[in-house]
């Protein structure tokens, strides 16, 4: 039989986070996991995507004008940040972390200039992203100012795990650094949720695809989320995206919705608790968790609000999920597990060691 050696009681609410649940969501059920809520994100990012851009164009806003204002460095609106850039103070151009915005290529040559460069590959894409009319290939979240060099360095490389700053592998693919692997991840998430099954993140990422339930995230990306959370350039960044193009992307918003799509190592949740009480969560009873022989059982909450609970293992995996307050754990490995209890608007987690 198997019994508990240790609880140790973590609570964890939502409440603390940074943010409210942004009015742009007010559609979507988040009591939904999966492809049912990838769907619904799905259908939200894709009919609020209201003004398609044009790649280049002298006669109305095109993706230049846009990325000039949505990738400019925080505080120094003179100038872009470079995705794979790491370094401004040495001789190289090629790293350059920032660069003057006035400083973009539009006729060569083009050495210590920026260009557009497209996270998820044109030629990776099936079909193709197109740029000669306004299609996913001029979606401006997918398009990040980079340098020039840098840009036909990556090409069209598959990303790969690496540490430290941008470059190519010996496998000949690439990793994009410490500080934009998250916002490579986001990108290619949202790519995948809004064009489907012509921007497939197993076409650009390499890797194993364990975590998620129908093997369509590579866990590249999932990890990738959780190592480098959402910065506030990728933040103010999306903002104005959504202030031209009319849709957002809601990985950079919330990256646990990655979490409740594909599993994976548990992402930040930045939504808190909707709580009306002038205490707000913290009135609440805490629920307690009975273990037995049968499984795990959560009691003493309000089960009105109760959504479900998770047994996650210590590399982040979701092993079980129950839409009851029960759970049966006879098939788990012997090891320490999460138990996360999913209520509406927070959530609980209890940390256990099953013999």
């Amino acid at each position: 039989m198997k019994y508990l050696l240790n609880i140790i009681f973590v609570f964890i609410s939502v409440s603390v986070a940074l943010s409210q649940v942004h009015p742009y969501y007010q559609s979507i059920n988040f009591n939904l996991t999966g492809d049912l809520l990838k769907n619904q994100l799905s259908n939200l990012i894709s009919s609020t995507h209201q003004n398609k851009l044009n790649y280049t164009s002298s006669a109305s806003v095109d993706t230049w004008d846009l990325i000039k204002n949505s990738d400019v460095v925080t505080n120094n609106s003179s100038k872009v940040l470079l995705i794979y850039g790491y370094n401004d103070n040495d001789a190289s151009v090629e790293n350059d972390r920032t660069r003057n915005k006035s400083l973009s290529c539009h006729t060569g040559p083009c050495y210590g200039l920026w260009n557009r460069e497209h996270v998820y590959p044109k030629s990776l894409a099936s079909p193709n992203l197109s740029t000669n009319f306004p299609s996913a290939g001029t979606d401006v979240h997918n398009l990040r100012a980079c340098d020039y060099s840098t840009n036909s360095n990556r090409s069209n490389k598959k990303f790969d795990n690496g540490s430290g700053n941008s470059s190519s592998n010996n496998q000949g693919n690439w990793y994009p650094g410490d500080e934009w692997r998250g916002d490579v991840a986001r990108i290619i998430m949202y790519m995948f949720v809004r064009y489907q099954n012509q921007c497939e993140p197993g076409n650009v990422g390499v890797g194993t695809q364990l975590y998620s339930p129908n093997g369509d995230m590579p866990d590249i990306f999932l990890e990738w989320n959780v190592s480098d959370p959402v910065s506030e350039f990728e933040e103010l960044r999306n903002d104005e995206i959504s202030n031209v193009q009319g849709n957002r992307n809601p990985f950079i918003d919330n990256p646990y919705l990655a979490t409740l799509i594909w599993d994976g190592p548990i992402a930040e949740d930045k939504w808190p608790s909707v709580n009306s009480s002038e205490d707000g969560v913290f009135n609440k009873i805490y629920p307690k968790i009975n273990y037995s022989s049968l499984g795990l059982k959560v009691e003493k909450l309000d089960l009105t609000q109760f959504v479900s609970i998770e047994v996650i293992n210590v590399n982040g995996h979701r092993n079980l999920i129950s839409r009851e307050t029960s759970i049966e754990t006879k098939n788990l490995s012997s090891g320490i597990y999460l138990i996360k209890v999913n209520m509406k608007n927070d959530f609980y987690l209890f940390k256990v060691f099953i013999d």
